[in-house]
């Protein structure tokens, strides 16, 4: 048999790769936690619903990325392709509709058929919030503000840029998306067959395209802020006044947009310069009947979420691991004293391995190579005593402690 290698568009969460990984989750956990936000876990398969309903059915992710498969019962299931359907899913499920707001942070691997990539794969990872309950613009700001100082944690802020755009309000897009077809359409034969496609069905999508032909015909497009209505514009100064008082810096981009009907006044994307073409890094916006068409009540959201892959290859390293203290038993007769150490020193919080295997000298020179801090060698001489002999390996120096004070000796020293 061949060796088998991980499927095209997966990887391995190995080493440097790991611990990376590891920290922009337990750094977001921290930051979110911080906001008074509480981590939920939903299964990684849904009802095909809970995603060809709420991303639309002309949507890539639905027509072409989904992971969708029938069980053996004959019910039709996909892998998560995001994690805010799911999310909004267990908020109604889970009977917590009447208890706003609910802020959430929730982390873990998503699913999508596409061309892997650079910081891109087809099972990746994503960190994300959600503050359903979103009454006003200040949650909102505080939402971004939570996601900026998750990515300054992680020493992006430099790296980064907030761009920041308005959707209005349902009255406001409705005006601008009529504006938008009766120009398109004006236009239609120097469309792309994709965009003629998307005319009726989703012409926001329009603009989003990277088609050079459609790209020249959004230049003379009908600008949104033309169609605002009173309400939207208030809402739309109220954020970036909100925006300011938590210092937090932002650049207007009029052309992030969202093209389902539930996403309303707030989008915004995190992005940077350092991974080519793939420029985002975290993205989010307010959302408004996504909860209903779950079966709850009309509840105004907002969340956001970042790719895990796409920050590990930003972030200049990972914290290192906690160098492990290394206790060798000299001989069988020491063993059940050493057991009886390394137990200890992993009660008290300690990395702690115990080196059997070989002779002495070997294992204390693989003890040496590998970067342990700290050497436990339990002897029958010292043992006889009711000690133990501790080797500094950085300082290199030793000293004998009792074997009952080993983890307070240690402890002392942190």
């Amino acid at each position: 048999m061949s060796q088998l290698q991980p499927v095209r568009g997966t990887h391995d969460l190995i080493g440097d790769t790991a611990r990376r990984h590891a920290h922009v989750v337990e750094t977001a956990r921290e930051i979110t936690r911080r906001y008074g936000y509480e981590e939920w876990s939903t299964p990684i398969f849904e009802d095909t619903r809970v995603f060809s309903r709420t991303l639309g059915d002309t949507s890539d992710v639905v027509t072409k990325e989904m992971y969708t498969f029938e069980d053996r019962g004959g019910d039709s299931l996909t892998l998560r392709p995001e994690g805010t359907a799911a999310i909004c899913r267990a908020f109604v499920t889970n009977g917590l509709t009447q208890a706003l707001p609910q802020r959430v942070f929730y982390q873990g691997p998503m699913f999508r058929y596409e061309r892997p990539q650079k910081g891109r794969f087809r099972q990746f990872h994503q960190i994300g919030a959600e503050l359903l309950g979103a009454t006003d613009a200040l949650m909102d700001a505080e939402t971004i503000a939570m996601a900026h100082a998750i990515l300054k944690a992680l020493g992006l802020g430099d790296a980064v840029t907030l761009e920041i755009n308005t959707l209005g309000d349902l009255e406001s897009r409705q005006a601008w998306r009529e504006a938008l077809v009766a120009y398109f359409k004006a236009h239609e034969d120097a469309l792309s067959d994709e965009s003629r496609a998307r005319l009726e069905a989703n012409p926001l999508r329009i603009l989003d395209s990277k088609s050079p032909q459609d790209r020249a015909l959004l230049k003379e497009a009908p600008k949104f802020g033309a169609y605002l209505n009173e309400f939207s514009r208030n809402f739309w100064d109220d954020l970036r006044r909100k925006l300011d008082l938590f210092g937090v810096s932002f650049v207007e981009n009029p052309h992030i947009v969202r093209g389902l009907d539930y996403y309303s006044h707030t989008a915004f994307e995190f992005v940077t310069d350092r991974l080519g073409a793939q420029g985002t890094v975290l993205a989010g916006g307010r959302y408004e009947g996504l909860v209903a068409q779950m079966g709850g009540p009309a509840t105004p959201a907002i969340g956001w979420a970042g790719g895990i892959e796409r920050l590990a290859l930003l972030i200049d390293s990972a914290p290192e691991q906690a160098r492990a203290i290394a206790v060798l038993p000299t001989g069988d007769s020491t063993l059940p004293a050493s057991i009886t150490a390394v137990q200890a020193l992993r009660q008290a919080g300690f990395a702690a391995e115990l080196e059997t295997r070989s002779s002495l000298k070997k294992r204390m020179e693989r003890v040496v190579k590998s970067g342990a801090a700290h050497m436990v060698l339990v002897g029958e001489d010292e043992l006889a005593r009711g000690a133990v002999t501790v080797r500094d390996l950085g300082r290199r120096e030793q000293v004998e402690i009792a074997l009952d004070s080993l983890a307070d000796h240690f402890l002392k020293a942190v």
